[in-house]
């Protein structure tokens, strides 16, 4: 029996093949299309349970076919497919009502289980309305095609069709500020103002004011009615950057505006309607704050309606050489110099170090190197940076596997002799794969089926491991 009928229309035949013979394997019914005109004829005359569209392809594309399918009711999930994995286009593919958003090249295990998942919520909720929302033009600011800048990009794109409360976390110099302008200018508010304020950066007697503005002689030195954030940015935007840093009896405040959508000013009688989109950030953790009493617990909750985690940069280091050129050209043109790149030297070293400021502090660092630079190409010795401690900290809990993997081969190559020739895939991945397996193992009580079951292998492949890597058995 057919798990579900699924359209997959690319330009290039061996992904359409490949694609269609992995789906059709766990049981769902492929049709194929290599072409835009073709896809619409077949998402017209037929019924299908999910798309797979590429973004580029023979007229119309893929965004293009999603806008045809909404016009024309056309309820069928649709993925977009794509090798350019840039922020436009997962936010206009999410903005536009796309299920979801496949980066190529993609491992086919993800597309049986985006398959699984999209057509079980298609079945759940086959009644829904898809949303439609006009799309302002803005040029992307935002510069990465990781895997992880890809899920910050896919949330952005579904965010933006509503007015939901945001909250960015993440750590300094990470760009939540840019990613709430990003927000806010692919919103339906793009024409009103975005405001931001820094609630660490006024003084704490001063800051109910600047937020909710305050009348003539409402205190000593209020000469004149002041205007606060949430009137500047009527209709739009208002950005609470540091917010766990505001203090507890103003939070309560936050609180009442953000429940009843309004506020008065400081001594003043008027009620005011708060018309704006909140976006909170915070380089803290709100749920430590809150059970440290420092943050209101019911104001976290108000404020993580859409909670967005920015990566730090050491955790997507192949965003780095592109986030180089990005700087290097914003460089050249903001202060005159002309620099032409990096050696191969100085960017292995801007891709190994660890970066604690983060975006902010690769451009400053770009920056101080590209004015100083004797030379068109930074070398190492011009950007000044310190030699890379290669060994793990002592607590590297928040390291990412990959990088732990990393530190220790490249401790391993500056370390070692001269190395000879030798199966050095095979060794590496036989002691990824040994401590994986017995873990596993031991999760499972050493039930092999189980075991198989949670790594994604067949049983009898899992033996052969068990042999080959001379894994113990614990009863």
């Amino acid at each position: 029996m057919s798990h579900g009928t699924i359209l997959i229309a690319d330009d290039e035949d061996l992904i359409r093949r490949v694609m269609a013979d992995a789906l059709s394997e766990v049981g769902y019914t492929v049709e194929t299309a290599d072409c835009g005109e073709r896809a619409w004829t077949c998402l017209q005359e037929l019924k299908f349970d999910l798309a797979f569209l590429d973004i580029r392809m023979p007229e119309p594309n893929g965004l293009d076919l999603l806008l045809r399918a909404q016009a024309a009711r056309i309820t069928t999930p649709i993925v977009i497919m794509t090798g350019q994995t840039t922020l436009t286009n997962a936010i206009e593919a999410m903005k536009r009502g796309a299920f979801d958003y496949l980066t190529k090249p993609f491992d086919l295990n993800e597309v049986k289980a985006l398959a699984a998942r999209a057509l079980e919520t298609h079945r759940l909720a086959a009644d829904l309305p898809q949303p439609r929302l006009p799309v302002p033009g803005g040029n992307e600011q935002i510069i990465g095609r990781s895997a992880a800048m890809q899920q910050v990009y896919k949330t952005i794109g579904r965010v933006v069709k509503n007015d939901a409360t945001v909250l960015l976390q993440g750590e300094s110099g990470t760009g939540k500020e840019l990613v709430a302008k990003v927000i806010h200018r692919y919103s339906a508010r793009w024409r009103a103002p975005f405001i931001g304020i820094n609630c660490s950066a006024i003084p704490l007697d001063l800051l109910e004011s600047e937020l909710f503005g305050h009348e003539r002689g409402a205190f000593t030195g209020a000469v004149e009615r002041h205007i606060g954030k949430f009137e500047q940015a009527a209709g739009g935007t208002l950005f609470l950057d540091e917010v766990a840093d505001m203090p507890l009896p103003l939070q309560a405040k936050l609180l009442r505006v953000l429940q009843e959508r309004e506020f008065t000013r400081v001594g003043g009688r008027e009620t005011l309607k708060a018309d704006v989109r909140i976006i909170a950030a915070t380089n803290q953790d709100l749920a430590v704050a809150t059970k440290e009493r420092r943050f209101r617990e019911d104001l976290y909750f108000r404020l993580r309606v859409v909670p967005i985690t920015l990566p730090p940069l050491r955790q997507r280091r192949e965003d780095i050489p592109e986030l180089v050129a990005y700087f290097l050209d914003k460089i050249n043109r903001e202060m005159g110099t002309t620099v032409a790149g990096v050696t191969p030297e100085a960017l292995s070293l801007l891709v190994q170090h660890p970066w604690p400021g983060n975006v902010r502090e690769l451009e400053n660092t770009l920056l101080h190197a590209a004015i100083l630079a004797p030379g068109r190409m930074l070398t190492a010795a011009d950007l000044a940076l310190p030699a890379k401690d290669f060994s793990l900290p002592e607590d590297f809990t928040d390291l990412s596997l990959a990088e732990v993997v990393r530190r220790k081969l490249t401790a391993y190559f500056q370390h070692s002799p001269p190395l000879e020739p030798c199966d050095l895939y095979a060794i590496v991945l036989a002691q990824v794969e040994k401590p994986l397996i017995e873990l596993t193992l031991e999760y499972t009580g050493g039930n092999q089926l189980k075991a198989a079951a949670l790594l994604g292998i067949n049983r009898n492949t899992l033996r052969k491991k068990i042999t080959d890597l001379k894994i113990t058995l614990k009863k």
